[in-house]
C-alpha cells in the first residue's frame, strides 16, 4: 500500500518540481527570487541609467522605498537583481527589460505587488488582449504623478477606443473632453465583475444614479425597465443627437418599444398599449407620466396621485 502511495505520488512531486502549472505572477515572484547579494542598489544603476533615476524621484515607488528604509520599490523591484548585469558591463539579456517582455510577463511582475488593488486585472477584457500595465502606465515618464498614466484621461482610453470618440463628439453627451468627467468615473480599467468594466452593481442603474441621484429611489412604484436593462434601454451611455441623450428622438417611440399592444401582454399588471392616438399631433407620454423613472404616488408615474 505505501508503495503504491509512493508511486502516485512522484509525478506530483516531479510536477512541482518543474513548476509547471504555475502562475505568471508566482513565476515573476520566483524569477525575483535572488540572494541579498546579488542586488547592486539603485545608486548603482544611476550611474548608467541616470535619466530614469532622476525622473523616479518624485515616483510613487520612490516614496514607498523611503518608507521602508530603502528597502521597498526600487529599480530592482521590477528589473530584478542587477549584479549580472553589471558584472557583464551591461548585458540587457541579463536584466528584466519590461519593452522586450510580453504583455503576461509584465502583468505578472506589477500584480506581484499590485495583485490586492487589481485582483480581477486577467480576466478582464484588458488583460486577455495583452493590454498589458505599461500598456497605460510608465513608470518613468509619465504625464500623471499620481497614477503614473502615458498620458491624461480620455486621451489614453481614447488610443483603443476610438469608436467611442466619436460618440463624445455628438451634440449631446457627458462632459468628458471638457474635463468635468472621466472615464474611470463609470469605469474600472483594472476589471470588475460587471460588462464593460463598469463601476456598478448587479443593479444595471448603479453607476448611473451616483450623479443622477433623482432617479435612484426607491420609490413605491417602480420602473421595472430601470431595474432590469438599466438606463441604457433609453439613454445613450456616452453621447447622441437627442436631448437627455435618447435613444430615439421621439419619446413615444421609446416608450412603445414595451407599452403596445400584443397578444403576449396579459392585463396583469404587464405593458400594455397607449390609452391616448399616437399621431404625431398628440403630446409626449411624459408630457403626463412626469415621474417616468418611478414615483411614490402613482402607479403610472404621474406626479400626483390618481
Amino acid at each position: 500500500m505505501v508503495w503504491l502511495v509512493l508511486c502516485l505520488m512522484i509525478p506530483v512531486l516531479m510536477h512541482a518540481a518543474t513548476g509547471k502549472g504555475s502562475t505568471p505572477a508566482a513565476k515573476s515572484q520566483a524569477a525575483a527570487a535572488s540572494a541579498p547579494g546579488d542586488f547592486v542598489g539603485q545608486e548603482t544603476c544611476a550611474t548608467c541609467h541616470e535619466e530614469a533615476a532622476k525622473g523616479f524621484a518624485s515616483n510613487p515607488h520612490t516614496k514607498l522605498a523611503e518608507m521602508h528604509g530603502k528597502s521597498g520599490a526600487t529599480c530592482e523591484s521590477c528589473h530584478g537583481a542587477g549584479k549580472a548585469h553589471v558584472d557583464g558591463g551591461g548585458d540587457v539579456a541579463k536584466i528584466f527589460n519590461p519593452a522586450k517582455a510580453s504583455a503576461k510577463e509584465i502583468d505578472a511582475r506589477c500584480l506581484s505587488c499590485h495583485q490586492g488593488q487589481h485582483a480581477n486585472f486577467e480576466r478582464t477584457a484588458h488583460g486577455e488582449n495583452n493590454v498589458s500595465c505599461i500598456s497605460c502606465h510608465s513608470v518613468h515618464h509619465s504625464a500623471t504623478p499620481e497614477k503614473l498614466l502615458k498620458v491624461e484621461q480620455p486621451k489614453l482610453c481614447f488610443q483603443c477606443h476610438s469608436d467611442t470618440k466619436s460618440q463624445f463628439n455628438m451634440p449631446f453627451h457627458h462632459k468628458v473632453e471638457e474635463g468635468l468627467m472621466k472615464c474611470t468615473d463609470c469605469h474600472d480599467a483594472h476589471g470588475t465583475f460587471n460588462r464593460k468594466n463598469l463601476r456598478a452593481s448587479a443593479q444595471m442603474d448603479a453607476v448611473c444614479t451616483k450623479c443622477h441621484s433623482e432617479t435612484a429611489g426607491p420609490f413605491t412604484y417602480e420602473h421595472f425597465v430601470v431595474k432590469t436593462e438599466g438606463c441604457t434601454a433609453c439613454h445613450f451611455a456616452h453621447g447622441g443627437p437627442n436631448p437627455r441623450l435618447l435613444n430615439r428622438a421621439n419619446v413615444n417611440t421609446i416608450c412603445l418599444q414595451c407599452h403596445s399592444p400584443s397578444p403576449n401582454f396579459t392585463t396583469g399588471g404587464l405593458p400594455s398599449g397607449p390609452a391616448h392616438n399616437q399621431a404625431t399631433q398628440y403630446q409626449a407620454c411624459t408630457m403626463c407620466h412626469t415621474s417616468i423613472h418611478g414615483s411614490n404616488t402613482s402607479h403610472v408615474f404621474f406626479n400626483i396621485a390618481q
